[in-house]
């Protein structure tokens, strides 16, 4: 063997992904590990040294001792947040009082019952890490506000630390101004509101803002079915759209002015909609693409994943333990920036397969990449996604600029508002009946079963397949930039 190869120095962006995955490892490690040592200072000051003196030297062979710093320091991180969700243990089953902070848009649920992420959680005079997931009647709650509830407390689930079913609402605050930026959108929604009927008003926010939470409960359920429920989710599809656009618009201008409106876009759009798992993924991978774009750089998709992904789990350990959105928009992201352009360069060659081709590349490799996920949440696959995508996504942006120019108009001019509304209202028509009639037939879904064993081959063949296409292909991916 040829040990000199050993002592190849790798490009330090690669010591930093392959540590970003071994913090991911370690996260997901933590939640079936009690022990004291990994949440000590020992642990945290043995992942530093490791860290220092693997990247210090960059050799080949070194590897392992970054990947072991990285597990090191993601079971640090991760015992923290069990230790922090071990003090609800001993409150499950009791009838408890909460003090906390609506974190999201409130969601209808069932039986008419609303449902409230809360954090900033005091309990017993005691204030707790961790979110909760609450049920409760119909009420004036929005987010930002602070509520008092009481009712009795079980165990939680993926991100949720505990759950109160129908709780009794005991007090709400609505704090002065409060959340402005949530105050700016609801102003503007309803403006749309006033020239625009529902259901397609609620779309057209919807695809703007990235609120899914006003949407009706029969529309939500036609866009799962109908696979469209990714363009009305806060998340990167919304976004790129929007920074695509602040950046080209002054681009010729100043690559600097060009920049910085592009960056107050993600700042104003993620504090529009509120930073959800999927959206913080979202807006992480947009600034950093961003950066590259401006300092000339490329980012690897592969390697933004993976700081994308440490990044996330470090802010919030609970994403890699069952938050559905997060893995969602992790899988997708993967599917659009890794699988698509290996898959166009294999079927196209140095072509360029055209718009129409390049959504139906990228729809089809979203869905390949998520589907197993969707699958074993929900037990269901949409067998009409594809064609779906194909009928409202090359549209979606559209919708976006006539929503927002029927919401100016409704604002500056209402009295010809409605006339202004007009093309919105007919495009998102055409958007509303595609989805409701594709959600009606009956074979619309199917029901699926899958194991977590069929989704760990269903991913090594789908890593398989891509590796063959860029040996055959050579497609470098750091080509892929997801703000150009």
């Amino acid at each position: 063997m040829n040990w000199w190869v050993l002592k190849r120095k790798l490009h330090v962006s690669w010591l930093i992904a392959i540590y970003c995955a071994g913090i991911f490892i370690g996260v997901i490690v933590a939640q079936y590990i009690d022990n004291d040592f990994t949440s000590s200072g020992i642990s945290l000051a043995i992942t530093i040294i490791l860290m220092v003196v693997s990247f210090w030297r960059r050799y080949l062979y070194l590897v392992p001792l970054v990947l072991i710093s990285g597990v090191i320091f993601g079971l640090w991180r991760g015992s923290i947040s069990q230790s922090e969700l071990a003090q609800f243990k001993p409150l499950y089953g009791q009838s408890v009082s909460v003090t906390g902070r609506v974190k999201d848009d409130i969601d209808i649920g069932t039986s008419n019952q609303i449902v409230i992420r809360l954090d900033s959680l005091i309990i017993k005079g005691r204030a707790m890490s961790g979110n909760l997931w609450v049920t409760t009647g119909n009420a004036d709650i929005k987010r930002g506000d602070k509520i008092i509830v009481s009712g009795k407390l079980t165990t939680g689930f993926g991100n949720f630390a505990g759950i109160i079913y129908r709780a009794n609402i005991d007090k709400i605050v609505h704090p002065q101004p409060g959340d402005i930026a949530r105050v700016i959108r609801d102003w503007f929604a309803d403006a749309v509101r006033r020239v625009i009927p529902d259901p397609e008003s609620s779309l057209g926010i919807g695809f703007l803002v990235g609120q899914r939470r006003s949407l009706p409960a029969d529309l939500v359920l036609a866009l799962q079915l109908a696979g469209l429920t990714h363009v009305v989710v806060a998340s990167g599809y919304n976004l790129t759209i929007l920074v695509r656009l602040a950046r080209r618009l002054l681009e010729k201008v100043s690559k600097y002015l060009s920049a910085l409106s592009a960056s107050v876009m993600i700042v104003a759009f993620m504090a529009i909609t509120g930073v959800s798992p999927s959206m913080s993924r979202a807006g992480l991978v947009a600034g950093l693409s961003l950066a590259a774009w401006y300092y000339g750089r490329k980012f690897h998709p592969i390697i933004l994943l993976l700081i994308a992904i440490a990044i996330t789990v470090i802010i919030n350990p609970g994403y890699a333990w069952g938050d559905l959105g997060w893995q969602l928009s992790f899988a997708a992201f993967a599917g659009v920036m890794i699988l698509a352009p290996l898959a166009t360069k294999y079927l196209f060659g140095d072509k360029q397969p055209g718009f129409i081709g390049q959504v139906l590349i990228e729809t089809v490799s979203a869905q390949i990449a998520t589907a197993p996920i969707i699958i074993a949440a929900f037990g269901l696959l949409s067998n009409v996604a594809v064609v779906s995508n194909l009928l409202v996504l090359p549209l979606v942006s559209l919708a976006m600029l006539l929503t927002f120019i029927a919401g100016i108009g409704s604002l500056i001019l209402p009295a010809i508002g409605g006339i202004i509304s007009l093309p919105a209202m007919w495009l998102l028509h055409y958007m509303v009946s595609v989805t409701e009639y594709l959600a009606s037939l009956p074979w619309v879904s199917s029901t699926v079963q899958l194991t977590w064993w069929m989704m760990a081959i269903y991913y090594v063949i789908l890593v398989g397949i891509c590796l063959y296409m860029w040996r055959v292909t050579k497609y470098n991916l750091r080509d892929s930039n997801l703000v150009e």
